[in-house]
């Protein structure tokens, strides 16, 4: 049905909704003014009594009606029921100016336009009070002011950068020309951590053919590279990267460290077999060979001895229990150890000390200090004696030691050696002077006595006649050396 034109006026003269106008209603001064409208409109609702004034009103949060958070909340909700976010003011939050006895403003003061004062204030001219600041919204940082992060800096900024500690993307180098640009430049700049953190950025995003390809004329990078797959011990691609290079060698120690994460010794005895065939160098393969033997030797032993100890019939168990488990121990320390339970066993027997000497070529100087050792500790002299003991080919025996007597006698001092076996192998220290501060160290006046006599020291030979014991055998002794007539003294 169509409408007349004066039919249509009317309609626009008196509905309730507005014609379109490209007036920007959103903008602040026609929001208070529509405000005003509002205040204006129920002012007369609203008691005039002043006594309601100085009564708080507490808004449904629990904040007082009127107090700065009551105010942020409510412009908060308000602003979230427009179709488009608005920039609400910023409040100024000092508490001198905002505290509750110096506020200009109470709910009824809003209301009726009336400051605390009595004075007339219309709702607009209340927000135009110099007593509130208005600010503007925060906005966010400028563009510009990223241009850390989106800029096209070239690989050479970049590393430049990077070494200044700044933050940059490396993302947008996506061909492989910018980022061997980036890993040169990085070299370039002898700077560990920028090289480290291109690589780190090559590896996600390069092919691991590629990847090698391109370090493996980049020594600097390549050693980074190793290091870092070390570090961050990924084993998988370090073999890889190492087997691409052709270090068959560095492979097969790799390779060979994984025993160290075995914890059963059966599966680590035959993982160590299993490495056996690896590609080592001549020495490193006796390395492996001989780790092999001495782990399989062990756990015999190990099992062997572990028998005996529960059976309770072996003497030197019973004596002398065991302190821990010969598995997995140095080589030396299993040779002290076989030297201390296996000492008289026959060189056939995989315990025999002289059976582990032939294995293992262990030095003449390195088995007797170690058989010393362990001999001395268990107190057993003779066969301590018999080491020292050597026969030529006349038939005549002499002592004779691959290691200074000075070494050996605080050997014997430390696992506590009486005085009569020091005194045998201080005596056969060569130097005199060093041979008589050993002896008056260990107290072995003998030694010291027979020195002096030797030396055709009297004045020695006296003063040390005051530092024996008054009527002892050394003083009687020192005595009849003095009174001897054929002796000839220098002084």
């Amino acid at each position: 049905m169509m409408k007349s034109k004066a039919d249509e006026e009317d309609y626009w003269n008196s509905s309730k909704f507005k014609a379109f106008t490209f007036d920007d209603e959103d903008d602040e001064f026609s929001r208070l003014k529509e405000s005003k409208r509002a205040v204006n409109s129920i002012r007369s609702l609203v008691e005039e009594d002043d006594d309601d004034e100085e009564v708080e009103k507490v808004s449904w949060s629990g904040e007082p009606v009127g107090s700065i958070c009551w105010s942020v909340s409510e412009t908060a909700a308000s602003n979230q029921r427009a179709d488009r976010e608005p920039a609400f003011p910023k409040i100024n939050t000092d508490t001198a100016g905002l505290s509750k006895s110096h506020s200009g403003y109470s709910l009824s003061s809003l209301f009726k336009g009336k400051t605390k004062g009595g004075n007339f204030q219309s709702f607009t001219d209340s927000l135009s009070d110099s007593s509130v600041r208005l600010y503007a919204p925060e906005l966010r940082k400028p563009k510009a002011e990223y241009k850390d992060y989106v800029s096209d800096w070239s690989p050479e900024e970049t590393v430049h950068r990077m070494q200044q500690g700044k933050v940059v993307s490396l993302e947008k180098f996506r061909s492989l020309q910018d980022k061997l640009l980036l890993l040169d430049f990085s070299v370039s700049a002898h700077d560990g951590n920028v090289i480290t953190a291109v690589l780190i950025y090559l590896k996600r995003t390069l092919s691991k053919e590629v990847l090698f390809r391109e370090v493996e004329s980049r020594q600097t990078a390549l050693r980074h590279l190793i290091q870092y797959l070390t570090e961050t011990r990924d084993q998988r691609l370090l073999l890889e990267l190492l087997r691409a290079l052709g270090r068959t060698e560095d492979v097969a120690l790799l390779q060979y460290k994984e025993h160290l994460s075995i914890a059963d010794e059966n599966k680590k005895r035959d993982f160590l077999k299993s490495c056996l065939s690896l590609p080592f160098s001549p020495e490193d393969s006796t390395h492996v060979q001989d780790h092999y033997t001495l782990l399989e030797r062990q756990v015999i032993i190990e099992t062997t001895d572990r028998l005996a100890e529960r059976g309770g019939k072996v003497e030197i168990f019973q004596k002398f229990p065991r302190r821990a488990s010969i598995l997995n121990m140095p080589l030396i320390t299993t040779l002290y150890y076989c030297c201390f339970y296996h000492y008289t066993e026959p060189e056939g027997t995989f315990s025999s000390p002289l059976n582990v000497r032939q294995t293992f070529k262990i030095s003449e100087k390195q088995f007797f200090v170690t058989a010393l050792a362990a001999r001395a500790k268990l107190k057993a002299w003779p066969d301590v004696d018999a080491l020292f003991t050597s026969r030529n080919w006349l038939g005549f025996t002499r002592k004779k030691s691959p290691l200074g007597f000075q070494r050996v006698v605080d050997i014997l001092q430390k696992n506590s050696a009486p005085t009569q076996v020091l005194q045998d192998y201080v005596a056969l220290v060569d130097d005199a002077e060093l041979r008589i501060s050993l002896a008056q160290k260990h107290k072995c006046h003998d030694i010291v006595i027979n020195t002096y006599r030797d030396l055709k020291d009297r004045q020695q030979l006296l003063a040390y006649r005051g530092k024996v014991t008054r009527g002892s055998g050394e003083e009687r002794k020192i005595d009849e050396l003095l009174n001897n007539p054929q002796i000839r003294w220098k002084n």
